[in-house]
C-alpha cells in the first residue's frame, strides 16, 4: 500500500490538472470576464415606451444616459401616467442590460457565479 499522501488518484476532481495549471487557467478566466464586463458597461441599450413617445438610453453599466419625451406625451393633467410610463421605459431598458449580462457571463459557465 502506498503511504506518498495526497488526494488518491492523483489529484481527484481536477481531470489530472496540476495546480499551477489550474490557478493559470483560473487567472485567464477572469481577465476574459473582466472584459466581458467592460465591453458589456460600455454599450448602450434603449427602450420606448407610450408608443415611442418616451425613449430611455442606458448604458451596461446601468447609468441612465438619456431621456427623450415627445412634447405630446406631457398632459398636466395627467402626471401620474407620465411617471408611469417613464418608470416602465427604464425598467425595461434595465431589464435588456440584465438581460444582456447573463448572455455574456453565461458562457462562463462557473456553479454558484449566477
Amino acid at each position: 500500500m502506498s503511504r506518498r499522501g495526497g488526494f488518491p488518484g492523483g489529484m481527484g476532481g481536477f481531470g489530472g490538472m496540476n495546480m499551477g495549471q489550474l490557478m493559470k487557467e483560473a487567472k485567464k478566466m477572469q481577465e476574459e470576464m473582466e472584459k466581458s464586463q467592460a465591453e458589456l458597461s460600455s454599450r448602450e441599450f434603449e427602450a420606448t415606451a407610450g408608443g415611442g413617445a418616451i425613449q430611455v438610453k442606458v448604458t451596461g453599466a446601468k447609468q441612465i444616459k438619456e431621456v427623450k419625451l415627445q412634447k405630446e406625451i406631457v398632459d398636466p393633467e395627467d402626471i401620474e401616467m407620465l411617471q408611469d410610463l417613464i418608470a416602465s421605459c427604464i425598467n425595461e431598458a434595465l431589464r435588456k442590460v440584465d438581460a444582456a449580462a447573463s448572455a455574456q457571463m453565461g458562457k462562463y459557465n462557473i456553479p454558484g457565479l449566477m
